[in-house]
């Protein structure tokens, strides 16, 4: 057994609706070293966050070798698993994603998502199956996190939409996946028609107005992410603080600040 096989195991134990795991996705190594501090039991990477903090936007936009090299630079600095949000693969078949997944796994990530926005779901499946080809001949048991974007999107007749999600979350848990994400929905009711109707623990995503986490867990949700939201945050204060200043020369937006003290720390060592 390698350290990889053993975390990734860890990380797979600990999706369960009886206590969901929060992410507070992260975009570079000060913001997970950030989560971790806080006392997560895992750190997610977000696909936005990450591609904004290099230049790029979201979308399939960032060239892998750059987003591999944040990925390492992320599980090198912190403790806990790590789940890298890899967009649709950075790959334009499925033995791309394959070749994208070893090298999440090279650095030294034992999850993903992938996610199949407006691609087929047949050709979403074969890329999961590559994603778990390219992880069984690693030796690792990746957490394959499969999105299926039907809601997030709004994918199909609203009226058919429930059916298409669940089709898609056995045809992709068939080829390989081990857990679901389903972005874009916060009504109670059709999270737990999700959680009754997915054979894999569910995730899903969360920000102002949506339920608690311990709520979600009640719904039988597995996971909970903020995803993008969190860098969205993050961006909003260097706005406000470079609008505040230009437009007024004052400085108030800065006050709750992390103190220089504390974050050097967390990057020390």
């Amino acid at each position: 057994m390698t350290a990889a096989h053993d975390k990734a195991i860890a990380f797979t134990a600990l999706h369960t609706p009886l206590t969901p795991l929060p992410l507070a996705n992260a975009w570079d190594v000060a913001s997970a070293r950030i989560v971790e501090a806080a006392g997560a039991s895992a750190v997610a990477t977000t696909s936005a966050g990450v591609a904004w903090s290099l230049g790029a936007p979201d979308g399939d936009a960032l060239a892998r070798d750059r987003a591999l090299d944040l990925i390492a630079r992320v599980a090198a600095a912190v403790s806990v698993p790590v789940t890298a949000d890899i967009e649709g693969g950075f790959a334009a078949d499925a033995a791309g994603v394959g070749e994208t997944v070893a090298g999440v796994l090279a650095a030294g990530a034992v999850g993903i998502n992938i996610e199949d926005g407006t691609r087929a779901p047949a050709e979403q499946a074969e890329r999961l199956a590559a994603a778990r080809a390219a992880a069984d001949a690693a030796g690792v048991p990746l957490y394959i996190n499969a999105r299926v974007d039907t809601y997030l999107f709004g994918l199909g007749e609203s009226a058919t939409r429930l059916d298409e999600t669940l089709a898609r979350a056995s045809a992709y848990l068939a080829a390989g996946a081990t857990g679901v994400f389903v972005p874009g929905v916060t009504d109670p009711a059709v999270i737990a028609e999700l959680a009754r109707g997915i054979d894999a623990p569910l995730n899903v995503l969360v920000g102002p107005g949506a339920p608690s986490v311990a709520e979600l867990g009640a719904l039988g949700v597995a996971r909970v992410s903020l995803g993008s939201w969190v860098a969205e945050a993050a961006y909003a204060v260097a706005r406000r603080a470079a609008e505040e200043l230009l437009a007024g020369g004052t400085y108030g937006s800065l006050g709750d600040a992390l103190p220089y003290g504390e974050l050097n720390a967390l990057l020390k060592g």
